[in-house]
């Protein structure tokens, strides 16, 4: 029998087989056999769904971490605003020079802290883990 193989799959598969060490009819029969199969389809499907299972969880979790974070901010924004008296203007004018160049320290130290890790959420997991009674 012969067969006609797109050249890109044609190359896919010998580097596959390469790979294996198998020969590339062995690894194409495995393949027909597999796609023929009645339980083809269940197979699929059901890795399918464990896989959206799997997306559904994390977005779950995104959503939740999210909603901490939208909750804390505002939290910390309200605390802060209540317990922060306004500054007369001229005091108020060298505070806002001043916060600029915070800002830009900020983002900064932001910046490298995304970068290198661990993240906040970490830390927080691992301290909490430390104080919980064994």
């Amino acid at each position: 029998m012969s067969v006609y193989l797109d050249p890109e799959v044609m190359k896919t598969l010998s580097v596959y087989a390469a790979r294996r060490e198998q020969p590339m009819s062995l690894i194409a029969e495995a393949a027909i056999a597999s796609f023929l199969s009645p339980d083809a389809d269940e197979r699929r499907e059901a890795a399918i769904a464990k896989r959206l299972d799997q997306v559904d969880r994390r977005i779950a979790r995104l959503e939740r971490d999210m909603g901490i974070s939208v909750e804390t901010l505002a939290l910390f924004v309200r605390f802060w605003l209540t317990t922060t008296p306004p500054l007369p203007e001229p005091a108020a004018k060298a505070a806002r020079a001043q916060a600029a160049a915070r800002y830009d320290n900020f983002v900064a130290a932001l910046g490298r802290r995304l970068s290198q890790g661990p993240k906040l959420q970490q830390e927080i997991l691992e301290d909490n883990q430390e104080r919980e009674p064994t």
